[in-house]
């Protein structure tokens, strides 16, 4: 049994059963190439099926040295562990090495959110005189309007703006469509990049339908998203550690905050399990207590 047929196998099993997106499984991939390394270093190279839980432990010791945070660890283990539960599907190992493999206790970290001032500041940082500056002013609009993934914002289509109806068709994990409402500021930056900027384009043939682009004509990278938003926080001295999932984050906890019912927030962020979602119920303590006040028949 070789590595690189299994992890061909292991993909396609990923893609067609699981219906991941093309990063999803690259990083479950890449977890596996994690193992793979350490196997041949340490133990001079060891099959899939000849792979036991002390090699497993020697490696999860080896990730304990080079400091890695428990976070990280719990999902590198838990991909490993998705790995040999393939195999042991498909018949080619009798028993599973991971299944004594334990985990590291990690406790739910809380999502960096931005305030409402913030994400004014953010955006009223953008420097409109370049010729990108439009473009950046209507995806932070948007990011933040519709608390997009970046994969999803990469994505949107210009075909999938339903504008006079108020809402975006957004394309999420594992091709999953929703509707999420837009809102009026966010409708009309977009309409001025739409009118301004992306008019000046030599737009890539396949690139035609994506609604934001670089100056290329081509649909924007997720790095691409992530450098333009770093470089904006540093440039605003915003003083926080920002990333688009940041804004998604702030559209959550602002809805939650404001009173949102938390099954229209799990439907506007497209999470399968509410309790997902729930992480966002980390509410000041003055709503709580009104809530309280007003919901309780004790009260």
């Amino acid at each position: 049994m070789k590595w690189e047929n299994e992890k061909r196998g292991y993909a396609s099993f990923l893609k067609l059963e699981k219906s991941l997106s093309i990063n999803s499984i690259a990083a479950y991939v890449n977890d596996i190439n994690k193992l793979i390394n350490f196997l041949d270093a340490k133990f001079n190279k060891v099959a899939p099926n000849k792979v036991k839980l002390q090699h497993l432990k020697s490696f999860v010791e080896g990730l304990n040295e080079k400091a890695v945070s428990p976070r990280t660890q719990a999902r590198t283990i838990s991909g490993i562990k998705s790995f040999y539960k393939y195999l042991l599907i498909e018949g080619k190992i009798t028993s599973d090495p991971t299944a004594l493999l334990e985990s590291p206790k990690i406790g739910r970290k809380l999502p960096e959110i931005l305030s409402m001032e913030e994400i004014d500041i953010l955006i009223e940082g953008i420097d409109i005189n370049k010729p990108e500056g439009q473009r950046n002013k209507a995806m932070l609009e948007t990011l933040y309007s519709c608390g997009l993934r970046v994969s999803e914002l990469v994505g949107l289509k210009v075909t999938n703006l339903f504008f006079e109806q108020g809402f975006v068709k957004v394309e999420g994990k594992a091709g999953k469509e929703r509707l999420v409402p837009v809102s009026g500021r966010a409708v009309e930056e977009i309409n001025t990049y739409l009118s301004g900027y992306r008019k000046t384009l030599n737009v890539n043939k396949e690139s035609e339908n994506i609604l934001f682009l670089n100056r290329r004509g081509k649909q924007l990278s997720r790095v691409m998203i992530f450098t333009i938003i770093k470089n904006l926080a540093e440039k605003v001295e915003l003083g926080k550690r920002i990333s688009p999932h940041t804004f998604r984050h702030s559209f959550a906890t602002h809805l939650i905050n404001g009173g949102a019912d938390l099954r229209a927030v799990q439907e506007m962020l497209g999470h399968e399990s509410i309790l997902t979602t729930e992480i966002y119920t980390h509410l000041d303590r003055e709503y709580l207590r009104s809530t309280i006040h007003t919901f309780h028949p004790r009260s």
